[in-house]
């Protein structure tokens, strides 16, 4: 074909600026995350279909949607879906950005694999499957320092700074460049001791991820296709983000998958790491996930206090908890959690204490299923 000829093409957002969109752009751009970064497809088996109970009465559900920018809302409880709503344009098979709360699925994986053999426990050090940070910083760092944000490394986190290390990580991944990451993660400092602080990292994340890698001898998606997609019956494929085209998956950020199957993940949670009848977790993986590590100096959310294996921890709640309004929340104790997609306006678009609010909206929400449900 002529390549002179003037024909339709997609104008797309700058994948760059991804944790920076303004709110006209946040609800397509975590729609399209497969067509601004490199990714991998997480295959689907047959579909399960859900239990649907009886729905929920007496809840303010298109108020809390409307004054919150809620893209998917799904409550389960006893395996059965009580509420489902789609807002912002999101439809059923739509893969929303999991944002951050892949980072609590990669921690399940980590205990599929200690399941597995593949990795014998959280205090096997990173280097053992990463060669290549031997003499940097991370030397000396175990998987749980990982899993617990504890790594002692010098990082940078604030979402509204474009010169941060978050938004430089972001870059690398938009502009795919390959082992970059590992590159920039690698030349990182040391600032306190292995073990001994808490420092909220995504980088670190991505390197558990990158030794989960290494550790299974293939890649997360077909790890995770095998040991929970497929097995547990999830209705959609699914998508990890990569560093570059065909490169190391992210594990710690903007994967994506459909609100039902983001429930499904919460299910696997309440089944204590059983699908199906068959365990996926070692026994006592859930509990252990589930166990405060470090109290957080600065809460994500209203309630949560402690971190433990990549989930945040509040009184009998764990959360996996993402950017701009993505989150599970997951009560064992009352078999229910209920999955939030949101496109939170952010800073600098919106004064800080925006998210704050909304964030409390979603807390309020949950306490008023509850209520609901008693």
């Amino acid at each position: 074909m002529d390549p002179s000829l003037a024909l339709p093409a997609a104008h797309l957002p700058r994948a760059g600026d991804f944790l920076l969109y303004p709110p006209t752009i946040q609800p397509w751009g975590y729609r399209i995350v497969d067509r601004l970064f490199a990714h991998r497809v997480i295959p689907r088996g047959t579909p399960r279909p859900w239990v649907r109970g009886a729905e929920l009465a007496g809840l303010d559900v298109d108020g809390f949607m409307a004054r919150n920018f809620i893209a998917g809302l799904l409550v389960i409880q006893d395996g059965a879906i009580r509420l489902e709503r789609y807002g912002l344009g999101l439809a059923e098979s739509d893969r929303w950005t999991t944002m951050s709360t892949v980072k609590s699925l990669t921690a399940v994986l980590v205990g599929a694999a200690i399941r597995d053999g593949a990795i014998d426990s959280v205090a096997a050090p990173v280097a053992r499957f990463l060669p290549e940070l031997r003499g940097t910083a991370y030397d000396g760092v175990t998987l749980g320092h990982l899993m617990t944000m504890a790594s002692g490394t010098a990082w940078t986190e604030v979402y509204a700074d474009p010169d941060c290390d978050v938004n430089r990580y972001s870059r690398s991944l938009a502009d795919k460049v390959p082992g970059g990451v590992l590159r920039m993660m690698a030349a990182l400092p040391r600032a306190n001791p292995p073990g001994s602080t808490f420092l909220y990292n995504s980088g670190d994340t991505f390197l558990l991820g990158a030794c989960l890698t290494r550790a299974v001898g293939r890649p997360l998606a077909e790890y995770l296709s095998a040991k929970i997609w497929q097995p547990a019956g999830m209705e959609f494929d699914a998508f990890y983000t990569l560093e570059s085209e065909g490169g190391q998956e992210i594990g710690g950020s903007r994967a994506g998958m459909a609100l039902r199957d983001f429930g499904r993940l919460a299910q696997l949670i309440l089944d204590d790491g059983v699908i199906a009848g068959q365990r996926v977790l070692p026994e006592g993986w859930v509990a252990a996930m589930a166990t405060p590590r470090f109290a957080v100096p600065q809460p994500a959310s209203p309630g949560i206090c402690h971190y433990g294996y990549c989930w945040w921890l509040g009184d009998g709640l764990m959360s996996a908890i993402g950017f701009a309004g993505q989150r599970i929340d997951i009560r064992r104790d009352e078999r229910l959690a209920m999955v939030t997609l949101g496109a939170f306006p952010q800073p600098p678009h919106v004064p800080p204490e925006r998210d704050g609010m909304h964030r409390q909206a979603v807390a309020d929400f949950l306490g008023a299923v509850r209520r609901a449900l008693a």
